[in-house]
């Protein structure tokens, strides 16, 4: 991969933050730096455009909002719902709109999986230890 050198002016207390962060992280400014930036700007080619962006936003929200996203999941009722559609799926054909219900619901999850892992990789940018699974057991 072809590195481009760029040139950024910081103000002294972000400097000072991102050399802490770099510390703890065990990396230079630059490839914090570089991390973040790409994080900021992550290539999802695949997703629709509205998630894109969700997911590109995720940078600017601070720790606290990161965590929350972290521990996201279905609401109780739609993992019942789709468990159950699977459950019924395994026995029976699904009708048609059973089969368009289970298809949002995986989109759904799909979708907050993808959130939840964001907000993962940017919290172990930022020098969180996320190697504790328990961390992120759901809020639902």
């Amino acid at each position: 991969m072809t590195v481009h050198p760029v040139t950024v002016n910081l103000a002294e207390p972000i400097y000072r933050r991102m050399q802490r962060a770099a510390e703890r992280t065990q990396r230079s400014v630059e490839q914090l730096i570089g991390d973040a930036l790409a994080a900021m700007t992550p290539e999802h080619a695949e997703l629709p455009a509205d998630l894109q962006t969700a997911l590109a936003q995720m940078a600017y929200l601070n720790d606290a909002a990161l965590w929350q996203a972290a521990r996201t999941a279905l609401q109780l009722d739609q993992q019942q719902r789709l468990a159950a559609l699977h459950d019924q799926q395994q026995r029976t054909r699904l009708t048609p709109v059973e089969q368009a219900e289970e298809q949002a619901l995986l989109k759904l999850y799909r979708e907050t999986q993808l959130v939840r892992a964001q907000a993962v990789v940017l919290l172990m940018q930022r020098g969180y230890d996320v190697a504790d699974p328990e961390q992120f057991t759901p809020v639902v």
